[in-house]
């Protein structure tokens, strides 16, 4: 099985992707390819550069990598109570060139932030908004208060929390036949 692996950050010490990092840890026995959201910044999107510009080559790219994939593990960053503006940004482009660019893939769907909501804000508007994009969500997870709650070296120290996340990989390993 193929997994495509993100956090919607542009942070180069993003919690996100510690989270996506340590949750790919379970899944050794599949083909997992771990991206950076660095790797798709893309001009802020606008119709008037759609219109004299076209779509970035890296929306292409990005469109591309969700199809070559059976399962994506995404995990968002909350600022300001939504997403990420680099997120954001791919998004748009992304749906401009294809409105269902998720392409019904299915989708481990977290969230952490330092707070104890865990990014339920931006994790509340993604169950809502990405199933209009394609996705799949499979299952979610938040993971509230990350430093409090994750260590560098072993991952998830909140015995409670690491179950509960524990529980959400094998519910996703079941409803995928793995």
């Amino acid at each position: 099985m193929k997994i495509l692996a993100f956090a919607g950050s542009s942070s180069r010490q993003s919690i996100n992707r510690k989270l996506v990092i340590h949750t790919i840890s379970f899944f050794k026995e599949h083909d997992v390819k771990l991206l950076d959201l660095n790797d798709f910044e893309m001009p802020l999107f606008s119709v008037d550069r759609e219109a004299s510009d076209g779509y970035p080559e890296k929306a292409y790219k990005l469109i591309d990598h969700i199809s070559e994939t059976d399962l994506i593990i995404l995990s968002l960053a909350e600022h300001n109570g939504s997403y990420s503006a680099a997120f954001k940004n791919v998004m748009d482009w992304c749906s401009r060139t294809n409105s269902k660019f998720f392409q019904n893939k299915p989708m481990l769907l977290m969230s952490t932030s330092p707070g104890g909501f865990g990014g339920g804000n931006v994790m509340n508007a993604a169950i809502i908004r990405l199933p209009k994009l394609g996705a799949e969500v499979l299952t979610t997870f938040s993971l509230p208060s990350f430093h409090q709650n994750f260590d560098q070296e072993t991952g998830i120290s909140n015995q409670e929390l690491l179950e509960t996340h524990l529980s959400k990989i094998n519910e996703v390993k079941a409803r995928m036949s793995l």
